[in-house]
């Protein structure tokens, strides 16, 4: 039995069940759970060795380093100096060199006391207070029976453990977003805790939580997350600090996130085992095991499916959980909080604001956790994918953008950078618009790669403003005689390598003499789909063939009309393509005309294909789908390694003469799907000679794309993620080989 456990390692030892608060928002007292009614109101000496036995014996059987006890209520002080002092003392003695024991105790600090210090630093005790921030925010709930305030008492308790540094152990705070966030962050900051625990309320589905709007949770923790960064992060805030964590793939500090088994128990003042604490608020017995330490061994508590169901990983979770693509870092939130109906089988009542969170926080520290559940790579690899796939790969993109940026920081102005932040403080859609036009990424990776100069970053500052209907006076970049505001448009006719841009109240032009033309960025629209038609970057021309200049305005209105008409086919004959191309592509270059049909994906322009204007608008369909297979799989690339990159071999690929790298045969391979998926689907939609080459075209490349799954299948060069990938690829083609 015992090879099967997961070892607890974290006990809360309840020492007296009754507070001398009335706070309204407690778990304990205020919700469905009212066992505390029964229960001694303090603990016993002799339940208290037999707890202490009962721990000294789970230690040696697993062979435990470190367990911590953390000594809790109700309110522990109420158990008073001496018999605090005494359960200390039964602990360290059973302990005593088999492992390093932790002490800790949580209190809302109102007792507090010079003795109570004098026995916690004989005992080795650190001390954690429970406070909701200022006056106001800690008024709100935490008072006494009274009505009267606890916040001076609280603060004074405080003040005794700053005095007593080895004693503070941090604050506790729950969230209330009727509270000012900035408010609540700085009176805690002001009392230098060591840690700042911010809990979310405790509440499921069927009690849900006040909720003014749909991530107000999220929005009043990023507001100081956003201050904490910019503070310097002056101390360590454990729910901020676990996603960073979870996010670089380790493993988290707290319960409330992450996907590490829970190795923590209850004992409550009767020597009763309890579940997690804050199932009370579910429902009547909701933690109850049915265990005590006089009749059972915590193995046998260990075994429990209770205790099981928190240390299942994400197998354990709701199918939405586990295909959730920040479940490595959220971990299904707070077992509680997924209670409804009788079931935890459910996402967090706070999901939408985990997932706001999460991701902010991601993004904000340039960490990219974006993992990729199979049922997502599964629909990638069959050569589709939907706006959640694509969606998922978009915000990959999105931090990668921002870590390019960051990178760029050393040599950008101070004056751009803190552009750039207030940008992303007030006006953040309007900075990821234009971060996201694909060419700025281009333009970063070239940059870094040449050590260039990074003067151009003031003219996506610029248009970033622009878009956010802010007046800026900058200097920016001049390339070719234009200065050129990404997805914003073009002033041409400037002189010299850097003007002085101005925007005011919607109008463009620089700081010098004469009058500058401007251009506003062209688009080609469909219905409500748009796409930038991009002649005018000068990062643009990354492309395998070269880019067409300026298009003239009856070449424009030519774009217009063959991308309208094969919109139109896409939406009516490959609908299976059109919501990832919504989702994912934003911009269509125009090539330099070589006499026939060509087209190209640039690997860091992601939202970017480029082609030469063919005749025929359903060539235009098929070569859009045919390049966004490119961005996609270039994105993947960016998110999962399927193949071995130190690789060398060369392969055949059955569309060229020239032998391929693993890398450009996948790429292509990938891409001959949708070719081979669009001749498939036009056979039926065209006749007579029409209908000859379809079938033709559809037989050829079918053949070679199935030859080049084979080939990628037998390099042996692939990765297991890899192999999974490619398998699927051939499973779609391999399908289609007898399809009349």
């Amino acid at each position: 039995m015992t090879g099967v456990i997961t070892p607890f390692r974290q006990f809360v030892l309840k020492v007296h069940s009754r507070c001398d608060l009335a706070c309204n928002h407690c778990y304990v007292y205020e919700h469905a759970d009212q066992s505390w009614r029964g229960r001694p109101k303090v603990i016993s000496l002799h339940t208290v060795e037999r707890v202490a036995s009962r721990i000294a014996e789970h230690v040696k059987q697993h062979d435990l380093e470190q367990i911590d006890v953390v000594l809790h209520g109700g309110e522990p002080l109420l158990a008073g100096h001496e018999r605090l002092a005494a359960i200390s003392t039964a602990l360290r003695t059973a302990l005593d060199g088999l492992c390093r024991l932790g002490l800790h105790l949580q209190t809302n600090g109102v007792r507090l006391d010079d003795r109570f210090c004098e026995v916690f630093a004989e005992h080795g005790i650190r001390v954690g207070v429970s406070l909701d921030g200022d006056r106001a925010a800690n008024d709100r709930h935490r008072l006494f029976a009274s009505g009267r305030s606890s916040h001076d008492q609280a603060v004074r308790a405080v003040e005794r453990l700053r005095n007593r540094p080895e004693l503070y152990a941090g604050l506790l705070c729950t969230v209330d977003v009727a509270n000012d966030p900035i408010a609540v962050y700085e009176a805690l900051r002001d009392l230098r805790p060591p840690r700042i625990d911010f809990l979310l309320p405790y509440a499921t589905w069927d009690n849900p939580p006040d909720r003014p709007s749909e991530t107000a949770y999220a929005d009043w923790l990023i507001a100081i997350f956003e201050r904490w960064q910019a503070d310097g992060r002056p101390t360590s805030v454990r729910l901020f600090e676990s996603i960073i964590r979870t996010g670089r793939g380790e493993p988290s500090l707290t319960e409330a996130v992450g996907l590490e088994p829970s190795t923590m128990i209850v004992i409550d003042t009767d020597g009763s085992y309890e579940l997690v604490d804050s199932l009370k608020v579910a429902y009547d017995g909701a933690p109850a095991t049915g265990h005590d330490v006089f009749h059972h061994a915590l193995d046998e508590v260990g075994s429990h499916p209770g205790v099981l169901a928190r240390q299942g990983g994400v197998e354990t979770l709701s199918a939405t959980c586990q295909e959730c693509p920040i479940v490595a870092s959220c971990g299904g939130g707070l077992y509680t909080h997924r209670f409804r109906a009788g079931s935890f089988d459910h996402p967090s009542v706070f999901c939408a604001d985990l997932f706001k969170l999460v991701s902010h926080i991601n993004d904000q520290t340039k960490i990219s956790p974006h993992t990729v559940s199979f049922s997502s790579l599964d629909s990638l690899a069959a050569g589709f994918g939907g706006a959640a796939e694509i969606e998922l790969l978009a915000n990959a993109q999105r931090s990668l953008r921002r870590a390019l940026l960051a990178a760029l920081r050393p040599k950008t102005p101070d004056r751009v950078w803190d552009m750039f932040t207030r940008l992303d403080q007030h006006h953040r859609d309007a900075l990821e618009a234009v971060l996201a036009h694909p060419y700025v990424r281009v333009w970063a990776v070239e940059c870094l790669q040449a050590d260039g100069e990074t003067t151009y970053l003031a003219n996506v500052a610029a248009a970033a403003m622009i878009r956010a209907g802010q007046d800026v006076t900058l200097p920016v970049a001049v390339a070719g005689g234009a200065v050129y505001l990404p997805t914003v448009g073009t002033l041409r006719g400037v002189d010299g390598e850097t003007v002085t841009l101005v925007a005011q109240q919607g109008r463009v032009t620089v700081m010098r003499e004469g009058a500058p033309e401007w251009h506003a960025v062209r688009t080609v629209t469909c219905g409500d789909f748009s796409l930038v038609l991009e002649d005018a970057d000068p990062y643009r021309d990354s492309h395998q063939w070269p880019a067409a200049g300026t298009l003239s305005d009856d070449e424009a209105a030519a774009w217009q009309d063959a991308f309208e008409r094969a919109w139109l086919l896409i939406e009516k004959e490959y609908p299976q393509y059109a919501d990832g191309l919504r989702s994912g592509l934003t911009t269509l270059t125009p090539l330099a005309s070589a006499g026939h049909d060509v087209s190209s994906a640039a690997r860091h322009a992601f939202g970017a294909v480029a082609m030469a204007r063919p005749a025929d608008p359903a060539m235009l369909a098929m070569l859009l789908i045919h390049e966004f297979q490119h961005v996609k799989l270039g994105a993947v690339f960016d998110l999962l390694d399927l193949y071995d990159r130190s690789h060398t071999g060369l392969y055949h690929a059955p569309w060229r003469e020239d032998l391929r790298p693993l890398e450009g045969l996948l790429q292509g391979t990938y891409a001959h799907i949708g070719v081979t998926d669009f001749w498939r689907t036009r056979r039926h939609a065209v006749e007579g000679a029409a209908r000859d080459k379809a079938e033709e075209e559809f037989a050829r490349w079918c053949g070679h794309t199935v030859a080049a799954t084979e080939t990628l299948l037998a390099s042996r060069a692939l990765t297991s993620v890899g192999e999974r990938f490619v398998a699927r690829m051939r499973e779609t083609v391999t399908s289609w080989q007898h399809d009349a």
